[in-house]
């Protein structure tokens, strides 16, 4: 684990604390910076920086020989600051943090390490509304756009959730274990949960209650309280004016999955329509799987898939400090939404 001080004049404008400095740590994949180009990957809500290796979260995509190849691309991550990933670090005063800190804070952690443009950031859910947020902060900065299974502002539906989700972690004798089973049903999809219980019972209980009980229990052992209130927060906090995107010059690659019960496609489809109204240059593809919001993680194949034209230049020996064309997710016709499967 590696790590990046933010003094406390800068920080303080990033709702992190009047006064504060901030330690901000990362985790870098492959080349040393300023060899390679830089991609980022920013975490989702129960998420962190080991995105890579043997153990990372998301390996079936970034690693040696795969779709975010580490033998052609620098990858960082950044922990936002509070999720206890490797340290004792927690927020108390969680509601004063937003994801437009955590994105200005970010991109104040890549200027210290001395990258000054990127060439993609990606992240799903939570992570990819800080995708937004970077974009709109510094849209002249980054080459590809990749927000998954998520959008650029927190509907009345996420808000709603946020909401009962901050009740539970409040006030549940076992907060986290009683959140994350609620979380999970926003997660995946009754299709989803009937396929594979189909109403079995085990051991007196039903598998789905035996299912739900091992997630609630596996969080609590690896995610602190105090962690889980700020991420789940920070959710509501994604808002970001399409007007502020127009702007870019990035490729914007819109993933989202069919049968999202959280982030919906609906919406974002909605979203791909505003942008290519506003002159973006937009692409939009969906990503089928029965298993609701979490299959960005779980339908690796799928998401490799429709990311490889993205990253596909620099596998081919392309020079990192060459001009790149934007390259789309699968084909698109003008005014046609067109599915990856």
């Amino acid at each position: 684990m590696n790590t990046v001080h933010i003094q406390s004049g800068e920080a303080a404008p990033l709702s992190f604390g009047e006064g504060l400095g901030v330690r901000l740590t990362y985790q870098q994949f492959g080349p040393p910076i300023g060899t390679a180009p830089v991609v980022l990957v920013n975490h989702a809500l129960t998420g962190n920086s080991n995105v890579g290796g043997p153990d990372g979260w998301w390996n079936a995509i970034i690693g040696e020989g795969k779709t975010i190849d580490t033998n052609h691309f620098t990858v960082v991550a950044f922990n936002i600051p509070g999720n206890g990933f490797g340290d004792e670090y927690f927020i108390d005063n969680y509601t004063a943090v937003t994801v437009a800190g955590v994105a200005a804070l970010f991109w104040q952690g890549l200027i210290a390490l001395g990258v000054e443009n990127l060439y993609a950031i990606i992240g799903g859910s939570l992570g990819g509304g800080v995708v937004w947020h970077m974009a709109a902060q510094q849209p002249a900065k980054v080459q590809h756009l990749i927000p998954i299974a998520t959008d650029h502002k927190a509907t009345d539906w996420v808000m709603a959730n946020v909401l009962v989700q901050d009740r539970i972690l409040n006030n549940s004798a076992s907060p986290v274990a009683d959140a994350r089973l609620h979380a999970m049903l926003l997660y995946r999809t009754p299709q989803s949960l009937q396929q594979r219980f189909n109403r079995e019972h085990i051991d007196g209980a039903f598998a789905i209650e035996h299912w739900l009980n091992r997630h609630g229990k596996k969080l609590e052992e690896r995610f602190a309280l105090p962690a889980y209130r700020l991420m789940n927060h920070l959710l509501k906090t994604i808002d970001v004016d399409i007007e502020d995107i127009g702007n870019s010059k990035a490729a914007i690659h819109l993933i989202a999955v069919d049968t999202d019960l959280l982030f919906t496609p609906q919406q974002t489809r909605k979203t791909f329509e505003a942008l290519k109204a506003a002159g973006s240059k937009v692409y939009y593809n969906e990503i089928q799987s029965i298993h609701g919001h979490d299959a960005f993680l779980i339908e690796s194949a799928q998401l490799a898939g429709i990311l490889q034209p993205v990253f596909e230049p620099h596998q081919s020996g392309v020079p990192f400090a060459a001009p790149i064309q934007a390259s789309p997710l699968g084909q698109r016709k003008e005014k046609t939404l067109v599915k990856v499967s």
